[in-house]
């Protein structure tokens, strides 16, 4: 275990820089605070460097002994964090896809936590975000998916190509929408399905809307609408594959 003991070393200097989305992005790198996130991002083979200020329980990956002061300048956390990992994002999808969720511009970190982590826990292949969606990787986002990111790839591109190409790959391609559109009973499962999920305040834009094979609603009484996250999860359960 080696030992830092300086604020301007340059392992601290990455570790630090990966508080910001555009150093994440390029070193294709992020953390994650506390136990369960650690022990989830090892059990999955996504950690790559332990950092602690006390003995790390872990020696499958190397691990390095900081000081309380350079622990509380790489902790996103108010409180103190004895154990932070430097994990690897999970990009690469399966070869063979059949259930996938699609978010358009969905911008609480906390909503789309919960959405990726419903997507692992109703076994769907991929999430795939669109350039506007807020970032998986910061901290509040990471915390709320409880360790499910590191089991299911996380993909950001442009959503029309996105659809685009799941369409050539027989994907029946389904909007949430209020408008001009079919209830789950109406709409039945077939083997290749993805399911587009909207802005918290505008729903999914009409031009992506525009391209599915379908449109979805929740039926419902006494409200028009819920909120992302608890419309996913009623999706991905009525839907799982």
């Amino acid at each position: 275990m080696e030992k830092i003991v300086s604020l301007q070393n340059a392992k601290v200097k990455k570790w630090t820089s990966l508080h910001h989305k555009k150093d994440r992005d390029q070193l294709h790198l992020f953390l994650a605070e506390g136990e369960h996130l650690i022990g989830e991002a090892l059990s999955a083979g996504c950690a790559e460097e332990i950092i602690t200020d006390t003995v790390s329980p872990y020696d499958s990956v190397p691990v390095y002994e900081v000081t309380p002061a350079i622990m509380k300048k790489i902790s996103a956390n108010v409180s103190p964090v004895h154990l932070i990992a430097v994990c690897r994002q999970k990009e690469a999808a399966p070869d063979e896809l059949k259930r996938v969720i699609l978010l358009d511009d969905v911008q609480d970190p906390g909503n789309l936590g919960t959405l990726v982590r419903t997507a692992v826990s109703f076994s769907y292949d991929a999430v795939c975000c669109s350039l506007d969606t807020c970032d998986l990787y910061n901290e509040k986002a990471v915390r709320s998916t409880q360790g499910a990111l590191f089991h299911i790839p996380v993909i950001r591109g442009n959503l029309k190509d996105i659809i685009l190409q799941l369409q050539k790959d027989d994907f029946q391609v389904i909007a949430t929408s209020l408008e001009k559109s079919h209830t789950m009973a109406e709409i039945p499962t077939v083997n290749k399905m993805a399911f587009i999920f909207g802005n918290e305040g505008q729903g999914v834009h009409p031009q992506i809307q525009a391209m599915a094979d379908d449109r979805l609603r929740i039926d419902m009484h006494g409200f028009e609408s819920l909120n992302v996250a608890v419309a996913g999860g009623i999706v991905m359960h009525n839907y799982r594959g």
